[in-house]
């Protein structure tokens, strides 16, 4: 291969990887939220079970 041509092949291929690293990178930075949004959702859930499994006191009659 000529080495004008590889060195072409390899910018494109070069720039592709950046733009798909970029991309990723965006990705994850939009998705921090939901974790945060996913923990609290978890945390009232735990909490539900906790007030649905404690004991209620028995009336004294």
């Amino acid at each position: 291969m000529h080495p004008e041509t590889h060195l072409a092949l390899h910018r494109i291929r070069a720039a592709e990887l950046q733009a798909q690293a970029a991309a990723h990178h965006l990705a994850l930075q939009t998705r921090r939220p939901r974790n945060l949004r996913t923990r609290v959702g978890w945390t009232l859930v735990e909490v539900g079970l906790r007030l649905a499994a404690a004991p209620k006191p028995v009336p004294a009659v």
